[in-house]
């Protein structure tokens, strides 16, 4: 009897604790080394095991990455911090490219805001807020020297933080369109990267039980996102139309002419577009494919593969172009620019005959891509190619260009944001 009470008391004792082998959980820190994390800009002795917890010493810190990347996920963590601490959780981040805060991902607040130095603080900069993006509830974190419990959930772009049991944070981030945000944190779009904890001083912050669960689910070809719109659904055609001249010129048809002209377009194009096992094939022998339906401000997916020596692009409000070519240049910025940016940060194209993808945000006059997630253009204004004496228009067709080359595309998706007042 007494080993049977023994035995139950153990059990209870294991049903309590928590376990990173239930559910599905992986631990990430083994309490002894940093094994599977890298450190980037290391500052001082960087991050340090104690007592079988990690430490961001006072004078230590930089940005410590997973090493593997994650879309969906559980995270979940204890920490606590010195007085005034303060870090912050990355989330899908790139480790090279730019501020894990706003260009190169998402920070969760990791911080003492009790302390009188941070009376002043704008709501998304408190503790448990993905910083100047979604406010967290307050009242749930404990003081400084108090181990605080926190899981963060990540479902494509519903993000929710709970803080020692309380949900502070449930944010769908496509409603977060104010386009001064947009234009200050695009690493918001980013729908992966690494995890992680971007420690700085003045004082040391200590994290342990820390795990996560991917939830990552393999995309399906021409289905798209939540608060996306599928532009091209596999099998047809549909919602797509010919090209009829430019925006100038067809601003100065009659209505019905238009019509008529682009119906007739509209024949002679699918002669050439063709759907194959749920890709667009272009033979390169007609004119550029275009949406039946005008665009303003929105975020569109694109996946798009060329030849060798292949050229081609992406219209936006009917007007040239997000470019596409096999150059050492490089594909994704705004080519037809003549006062703003007109090449990428860099080059990003995956080698022809393989498939890339664009994320194109276009907010007033200005646009940021992304090419195989990597961010190449960032916030810059789009020339008004067709009348270089007017802003770009506020409306139009999207285009995919005919450039004499072979072509695919694949899984377009788009998503319509607010007007912008700039």
């Amino acid at each position: 009897m007494r080993r049977l009470r023994a035995l139950v008391c153990v059990a209870a004792v294991l049903a309590l604790a928590p376990s990173t082998q239930a559910a599905g959980f992986e631990k990430l820190f083994n309490g002894k080394d940093l094994t599977g994390w890298t450190l980037v800009g290391k500052a001082g002795p960087g991050y340090v095991v104690e007592d079988g917890a990690l430490l961001a010493p006072a004078d230590g810190g930089g940005n410590l990455y997973t090493d593997k990347d994650y879309s969906d996920f559980i995270f979940r963590f204890e920490f606590k911090t010195d007085k005034a601490g303060n870090n912050g959780i990355a989330l899908r981040a790139a480790t090279d490219q730019g501020n894990a805060s706003f260009e190169g991902g998402m920070e969760v607040q990791v911080l003492d805001d009790y302390d009188p130095s941070y009376a002043n603080l704008l709501p998304g900069q408190y503790c448990g807020s993905i910083y100047k993006i979604a406010a967290a509830k307050r009242g749930a974190t404990k003081p400084a020297g108090q181990w605080n419990r926190e899981e963060i959930t990540a479902r494509g772009r519903h993000i929710t933080i709970k803080m020692n049991g309380k949900v502070i944070v449930d944010v769908d981030l496509n409603k977060v369109t104010s386009p001064e945000v947009l234009a200050e944190h695009p690493g918001m779009l980013r729908d992966r990267g690494r995890l992680g904890f971007l420690g700085h001083g003045p004082s040391a912050v200590w994290f342990r039980n820390i795990e996560v669960k991917d939830l990552s689910v393999a995309e399906k070809p021409n289905t798209a996102p939540a608060g996306f719109t599928t532009l091209f659904d596999g099998k047809t055609l549909k919602g797509w139309k010919g090209l009829v001249g430019n925006p100038e010129t067809r601003a100065k048809m009659e209505p019905e002419a238009l019509k008529a002209a682009e119906a007739k377009a509209t024949v002679t194009a699918l002669e050439h577009w063709k759907v194959i096992d749920g890709v667009i094939v272009y033979d390169g022998k007609n004119d550029s494919l275009c949406t039946v339906k005008d665009y303003a401000n929105f975020e569109m997916l694109v996946d798009w593969k060329i030849l060798p020596g292949g050229d081609s692009g992406v219209y936006l409000r009917g007007s040239p172009q997000i470019q596409i070519w096999d150059t050492e240049v490089g594909s994704g910025a705004l080519y037809n620019n003549q006062k703003n940016p007109s090449k990428p940060t860099t080059k990003a194209d995956k080698a022809p005959g393989e498939w890339n993808r664009f994320r194109i945000l276009m907010v007033g006059e200005r646009v940021t891509v992304f090419l195989n997630d990597v961010l190449i253009v960032h916030n810059v204004v789009m020339e008004n190619y067709w009348d270089r004496s007017k802003s770009i228009y506020p409306a139009g067709q999207l285009e995919l260009q005919h450039h004499g080359a072979q072509l695919e595309w694949k899984s377009i998706y788009v998503r319509e944001l607010p007007a912008a007042t700039e």
